[in-house]
């Protein structure tokens, strides 16, 4: 009982000191949460004041960089044209990469780096302005202690990031060989691969895109290692190169010509069997299917209007030059190019070998006349370049012959040699073309058909003369003749120099001249065979004016035919013409 009267005493004594105890705090703290207050709400007024003032400036905050170039207290144009200079100097920077002796080079414009300048100095100058007053000032106080970094945006051709790591792939020393297979006609040609060296593609492919933004080494070291060629596949071959013959056919609005196709195939079976042998290369017999209508069959209403026609005459009663013409004709007859196609002569008309046909006739060899295979269808090639020029179409490739031909003036041919002189031209029209080709009775004739565009340039053909090369005369000794006789085994002709220009013309006035060559025909030596008592070799330059004994043109159609061009002379010696 006393211990609890005790107890009652002692609370009541202690209770007014923490009542009291208990204010105290609470007065503390209010004290302070005013100063706290008064301390923000100054703050608030002083940091609004100084956002205020720094978003007037137009100028980017301190310890602001653009791909680590510093930027700070840059305007806008300074700023741009800071990170211009900066970024167009790292476009042209070589970036070496390397491994042991191997070294390729490149630059960030190979790429075709670009750099979104603009948008980056947009994003540098919105730090500490981007209209929010509490992260404005937190941006503002943070750049007084801490950099502010921003990575440029940047785009890149990653075609050719592909394309410089294949060349790299191919050029390295020792380099695996991936098999690979190419169409010749009706085989598949396969080529086993060989094991080699290889770099990490990945990794040279990261490193490169790294350089665009951190351009602190030119230097990219290779990881070069032995691997093994992929074997090869030829179901995957098969799926690549498979397809079903389609026939060619147009539609009129819009107007399109689609090409037919041929259905390529082959005995997977068969193949896996002939892959088995230790080779090199493989060939494997394809199965070609062409469909029933070709593209040079759909008919007329696909190529309704004749764009332009060119003839050029020929001796008939020449069977073998009249031959060859002809197969060279023939093959050309029918073609179609669609718009953007380049026609090849060489291509379209193939090798001229006498398992096709071609027979032996005129060509020049060694600075004579000699007969060969497949001579005079350059009659054919120039006959179409004159076609194709007076279509307005574009030339890709020309020669002319180095002796001036018979059957057109000088500047309007065009000479070819199988594997070494082609003659090409380009569809620059907006619709296909077919090209009718002929050689008979005498006639060579190429017609190109099409469609006539909105507006139609009548073209002319006008070539020059430019000067005349007198040719020379020189004697060989034949012990077959008798002594002091002499007969002429050729005939000398004069050589040339010509301009040629095409003039486009609209309602008969001209449009526009342009060059079209500028050749050279040489000289054809004059060769007197004589008995064995003239003296050996003689050779003599007939003077220009010695017109009389140069025999005219058009009387030795059949004798004068071309060498090559001056700029393969010494490639090829047998020249078709």
């Amino acid at each position: 009982m006393d211990e609890l009267k005790k107890e009652k005493k002692k609370i009541k004594e202690t209770m007014p000191r923490t009542l009291e105890s208990d204010l105290n705090k609470e007065r503390k703290i209010k004290i302070i949460s005013i100063i706290i207050s008064g301390i923000i709400f100054i703050l608030l007024i002083l940091s609004t004041i100084f956002a205020l003032i720094n978003k007037n400036t137009g100028k980017i905050i301190s310890k602001v960089k653009l791909n680590n170039i510093e930027v700070a207290g840059l305007k806008r144009e300074e700023a741009t044209n800071l990170i211009k200079e900066k970024t167009n100097e790292n476009l042209e920077k070589e970036i070496s990469l390397v491994s042991d002796d191997f070294k390729y080079t490149i630059k960030l414009s190979d790429i075709e780096t670009q750099y979104d300048i603009e948008n980056a100095v947009d994003n540098a100058l919105a730090v500490g302005r981007n209209q929010n007053v509490f992260k404005n000032n937190f941006n503002i106080i943070k750049s007084i202690f801490c950099e502010t970094n921003i990575e440029i945006e940047t785009t890149y051709n990653e075609e050719m990031i592909n394309n410089i790591l294949t060349d790299i792939c191919d050029k390295i020393p020792n380099a695996v060989e991936q098999s690979t297979y190419t169409i010749e006609d009706d085989k598949l040609i396969i080529i086993k691969g060989k094991d080699g060296n290889s770099i990490d593609i990945d990794k040279t492919k990261s490193a490169i895109i790294d350089k665009i933004n951190n351009f602190n080494d030119n230097t990219i070291v290779l990881n070069v290692s032995l691997v093994q060629a992929n074997p090869i596949d030829i179901k995957k071959i098969h799926d690549e190169i498979y397809k079903e013959p389609t026939n060619a056919y147009y539609t009129k609005e819009p107007f399109v010509v689609y090409q037919h196709v041929n259905g390529i195939d082959f005995d997977v079976e068969k193949a896996k069997e002939i892959l088995k042998e230790d080779k090199e290369i493989y060939e494997i017999q394809l199965d070609i299917t062409v469909p029933e209508i070709t593209t040079d069959k759909i008919g007329t209403e696909a190529f309704p209007d004749l764009l332009s026609v060119f003839t050029t005459k020929y001796d008939a009663g020449n069977i073998n030059r009249s031959t060859n013409l002809r197969l060279a004709a023939s093959a050309i007859n029918g073609t179609v190019l669609m718009p953007g196609e380049v026609f090849s002569y060489n291509k379209v008309v193939g090798e001229r070998t006498a398992a096709k046909g071609y027979k032996a006739a005129h060509g020049f060899s060694g600075g004579k006349v000699v007969d060969m295979i497949g001579g005079g269808i350059c009659q054919i090639a120039s006959t179409l370049y004159d076609a194709a020029v007076y279509a307005n179409l574009e030339i890709v490739e020309r020669t002319n012959h180095v002796f001036d031909p018979s059957y057109v003036v000088a500047g309007k041919d065009a000479t070819v040699v199988y594997g070494a002189i082609d003659f090409k031209f380009k569809n620059t029209r907006n619709y296909p073309i077919m090209i009718k080709g002929y050689a008979s009775n005498g006639i060579a004739k190429m017609e190109i058909y099409g469609i006539k565009e909105d507006v139609e340039y009548e073209v002319e053909i006008v070539s020059n003369i430019l000067s005349y090369i007198p040719y020379s005369v020189v004697y060989e000794d034949d012990n077959s003749l008798a002594a002091g006789q002499e007969v002429v085994s050729q005939y000398g002709m004069q050589g040339m120099t010509s301009s040629t220009y095409k003039i486009l013309k609209l309602n008969g006035a001209e449009v526009s001249r342009t060059l079209l060559s500028k050749d050279t025909y040489k000289a054809m030596n004059k060769i007197i065979r004589r008995g064995p008592e003239s003296s050996t070799n003689v050779e003599t330059s007939v003077p220009e004016e010695t017109v009389e004994e140069i025999q005219p043109v058009e009387n030795v159609s059949e004798e004068v035919v071309t060498e090559i061009a001056p700029s393969v002379e010494n490639v090829v010696e047998n020249v078709e013409t």
